[in-house]
């Protein structure tokens, strides 16, 4: 299974998400640092869920963190994150 596809499979199950959007960037780190010639090393995602409500970003990234720590030990070098509240989205 693809590292985007497992990313959004995680997250859903994890975060129950109103919104999740996983943007694969690695075509822009070609040649840079943690780039993986394999692709799919570099994501930014955003994921709103109910889950975030009363915690804050560090917090949010952290729970992130631990659902895709397998993806983050082996090919995933760079996660950046948005993660909001369905109110924080409105």
């Amino acid at each position: 299974m693809e590292i985007a596809t497992r990313i959004r499979a995680k997250l859903t199950e994890a975060l129950a998400p109103t919104r999740l959007e996983v943007e694969d960037e690695s075509h822009r780190h070609a040649g840079h640092a943690g780039h993986d010639p394999r692709g799919e090393s570099h994501f930014r995602v955003t994921v709103v869920s109910d889950r975030f409500a009363g915690r804050g970003r560090v917090e949010r990234h952290r729970m992130v963190n631990a659902v895709l720590a397998e993806e983050l030990k082996d090919r995933v070098h760079a996660l950046a994150l948005r993660t909001l509240t369905p109110g924080e989205d409105a």
